[in-house]
């Protein structure tokens, strides 16, 4: 029978290791993974490509901080101009077609190989999809659910989507009344979006919410850990 300290939990995509913490607070195996070190220098941290340890026995992948900037519909404008993928009238400064290609199937890839790794319970964070990536997603890949940081007592806008598989939709535990539009509270629950240009602007911008990451522990943690011991 699967207890918490014997259920295997994966986060992928994650240096930060936020939703890391979250589920070894919870008493889970926990482990991240990520191209980059970890940033707090945890030795449950596996440095590399999550796609070569998918299928190394895991009951819940979290794949927490994904590239979705080809994927997402706000950057559908860079993926066709006159037609269907074709070259748009103009490309971000210093970028190449070939490029944006390139990363848009990077970014296919690696959704495909975790929504498809041989684990049980499945978590992936991306936003809304626009046609194009849709059309070579699984048929089975469903809807995102659309969550934000202040049903978790975060007081900040940002609309964050999950894709699940063997998993509930994450239920709010801490939701926060909403500023008046316009207003200087407003205005600093839109801290992401206002966010000046920066080298580290995309590291800071996809940083997770701890009030998240702990809900998303609690939650999906005791659904995986319920699956777990139904197939045992």
């Amino acid at each position: 029978m699967a207890s918490r300290s014997s259920l295997r939990v994966l986060v992928g995509c994650e240096y930060s290791g936020i939703v890391r913490n979250a589920f070894l607070d919870e008493g889970f195996d926990a482990w991240s993974c990520d191209l980059l070190p970890a940033e707090d220098g945890s030795n449950r941290h596996i440095r590399g490509d999550v796609r070569t340890i998918l299928a190394d026995g895991w009951d819940l992948l979290v794949v927490a901080h994904p590239p979705c900037t080809r994927l997402c519909r706000s950057g559908r404008r860079w993926l066709s101009g006159p037609g269907y993928m074709t070259p748009p009238k103009q490309l971000p400064i210093g970028r190449t077609w070939e490029s944006m290609i390139a990363e848009f199937e990077q970014g296919v890839d690696l959704f495909v190989a975790c929504w498809r790794a041989p684990i049980a319970c499945v978590a992936i964070e991306n936003p809304e999809m626009h046609d194009i990536a849709r059309a070579r997603m699984p048929d089975d890949v469903p809807a995102p659910q659309i969550v934000q940081p202040f049903w978790f007592g975060h007081p900040e806008y940002k609309g964050t989507g999950w894709y699940l598989r063997g998993l509930e939709a994450l239920v709010e535990t801490d939701r926060l009344p909403e500023p008046v539009t316009g207003t200087d509270e407003w205005k600093a629950w839109n801290r992401v979006w206002r966010m000046p240009q920066g080298k580290d602007r995309g590291k800071e911008r996809s940083r997770f919410f701890p009030g998240m990451a702990k809900a998303v522990a609690r939650q999906w943690g005791a659904q995986a850990m319920a699956a777990a011991r139904r197939a045992a």
